[in-house]
């Protein structure tokens, strides 16, 4: 640790603070943010914000862990199989209902806190927080859609919470051998997606959280969801079962989807379509009342492509079948956009994809590495089920490989971002444009050199002609040339999708670097993790660049560290045995 830095990796993986940094939180149900400077930010999954609570404010040193923070006699401690969490030493000032389910919802006006002996109970009309004063002076904190809900949180004792977080923390440990850098990026990295897990008020499943930030309406992305879920074919296979079978419900019967699944309880839910359908932006984006924005280009073939990887790592191919219709219809679907008879779709001129800043249009190479990806799905596995289409999608598939160099190689080497030839094209290199290589688009040997290129350019340690130094690994470099296609955050140079550092992307970049065995890969898999922790931002942080403000915390799709090391983990501990891994 410098003198600058605000955090240090420790030895056991944990993370420390001189001063006080916030701590984002996700379990099940509860969500938040502790700030020691004396105030908690409470939120239900489903539900919306339910409480803030005031405190005397906490002095350093702090020790973070997932859904955990100790600070010498005080602590938070977050239980897993209820919304409830202890509070260890603190002093209570207040307890204040939220006035609002989320920034959109209703204003309301607060109910008065009732006290009940040793309980403080606020109200809102879409759930409760009881806060209950214990002997000894702790304090558990328990939520829930209903009082039910909430009272079944209080049975658990101080022990049982402290004991449901430590057995959580000790299972984001994957990868104990590493250094404090390494090990703790993975206890983070796990924790992002395993707490992305969430549940409704009687246990069922109820999606992967894109992240704490991804709340409200409550919803679960097809393709946030798909990197999130990658360390849970390892961990919890069953969960992605669950994923599918929920995202099949939001795809139409042509195979177009939205970004996302919305999954309100019923009081977010009365909120969140009363204001659809009064405002006339958002009613255009998001046409159904279970879309949230409608008629993205890539969720579809993200669909395929996470049957694709369960079958792979489970064996089970019942996914498959029970969605066979829906996955047809995607095929079909996509064809259709396979306008110039190459194998390779065209994207309309929008903003629908990953990079929803941007009107990427023509060959994109990210969305064609998917539709390569899902092809493959089909024709390996839906023989059985109807072996003309995947038949089909053989075919198709060559012809897309084969016409790839031509249609979109540049000739520094790389694949161009988007556009057609004749037309307009964006040539500069892109971190999302390794799809191609996670699906197998290209030759080993055109493999290499593209990470080749990436290595120089978009590693910002190699890369002096972008000002900043060494910081991470930038998404995209040289800025987008023409500016018409860019909006928003992304309008700027080095921000958003135009060169920030998505930590998932990197870790796709990671990944790639071991599975064609080229090495390196640990600048990729750490370099986000040690600017995060220059900057006190302690848990999975959703996008960063230097000269901008960064993304929200605890990211589900940051789990894709935890993916890279649970596929590849031979290699990485061999590396970190022989000393060519350390931090």
């Amino acid at each position: 640790m410098t003198e600058t830095d605000i955090a240090f990796a420790r030895p056991d993986g944990l993370v420390e603070t001189r001063h006080s940094v916030q701590m984002a939180f996700m379990a099940p149900r509860l969500q938040g943010d502790f700030m020691p400077e004396g105030q908690l930010k409470l939120s239900l999954w489903g539900c919306g914000q339910m409480a803030n609570i005031f405190f005397d404010a906490w002095d350093g040193p702090f020790i973070h862990a997932p859904n955990r923070i100790v600070a010498g006699s005080r602590s938070v401690h977050v239980a897993q199989t209820a919304p409830t969490l202890l509070l260890r030493g603190a002093r209570l000032k207040a307890v204040r209902p939220a006035r609002r389910c989320a920034w959109w919802g209703t204003l309301t006006a607060p109910e008065k806190v009732r006290h009940e002996g040793a309980r403080r109970i606020a109200t809102t009309p879409w759930g409760f927080t009881i806060v209950e004063t214990r002997t000894g002076g702790d304090i558990v904190i328990a939520v829930g859609a209903s009082r039910a809900e909430a009272e079944r949180g209080l049975l658990l004792s101080a022990d049982e919470i402290i004991a449901e977080c430590s057995s959580h923390v000790a299972r984001c440990d994957i990868l104990p051998s590493a250094g404090p850098l390494m090990r703790s990026m993975a206890i983070q990295s796990t924790h992002a997606s395993l707490s992305s897990i969430r549940r409704a008020e009687d246990g069922r499943f109820l999606g992967l959280a894109a992240g704490q930030a991804y709340s409200a309406p409550t919803r679960t992305y097809y393709r946030d969801g798909y990197w999130t879920l990658q360390p849970l074919l390892f961990l919890e296979p069953q969960v992605v079962r669950d994923q599918i079978d929920l995202l099949a419900t939001g795809i139409q019967i042509d195979g177009e989807a939205p970004s996302a699944v919305i999954l309100t309880g019923p009081k977010q839910g009365e909120e969140w379509e009363r204001f659809r359908v009064n405002s006339a932006e958002y009613k255009m984006e998001h046409l159904r009342s279970t879309d949230w924005w409608s008629d993205h280009f890539d969720s579809p073939l993200f669909f395929v492509l996470t049957i694709g990887d369960y079958i792979r790592v489970t064996g089970d191919t019942a996914a498959l079948s029970d969605h066979w219709k829906t996955v047809a219809a995607i095929f079909r679907r996509y064809q259709g956009f396979d306008h110039f008879g190459t194998g390779l779709v065209v994207k309309p001129r929008h903003d629908r994809d990953w990079a929803d800043n941007v009107y990427r249009h023509g060959y994109v190479a990210y969305d064609i590495g998917l539709w390569i990806g899902a092809l493959d799905v089909i024709a390996a596995h839906g023989g059985a089920l109807d072996a003309d289409l995947s038949d089909e999608a053989r075919a198709l598939a060559q012809k897309a490989r084969a016409n790839l160099d031509e249609a979109m190689l540049t000739p520094d080497g790389w694949y161009q971002d988007y556009g057609l030839k004749g037309e307009f094209v964006e040539d500069h290199l892109t971190l999302d444009s390794l799809t191609l290589l996670r699906f197998d688009a290209v030759s080993a040997d055109r493999a290499q050199t593209v990470l080749e290129n990436v290595a120089r350019l978009l590693e910002t340690r190699n890369n002096d002609r972008q000002p900043y130094g060494d910081w991470g690994v930038m998404c995209a470099w040289p800025p987008f040339k023409r500016t018409a296609d860019t909006r928003a955050k992304s309008a700027f140079a080095y921000r958003y999708h135009n060169g920030a550092d998505w930590p998932y992307l990197s870790a796709l970049y990671a990944e790639q670097r071991l599975k064609y065995g080229v090495g390196g890969a640990d600048y990729p898999l750490t370099r986000w993790w040690k600017t995060s922790l220059e900057k006190g931002w302690i848990g999975s942080v959703e996008y960063f660049s230097p000269p901008f403000a960064r993304g929200s915390l605890l990211q589900g799709w940051t789990g894709m560290h935890a993916a890279a090391i649970l596929e590849h983990r031979a290699i990485i501990e061999a590396a970190i045995d022989a000393g060519r891994l350390a931090d």
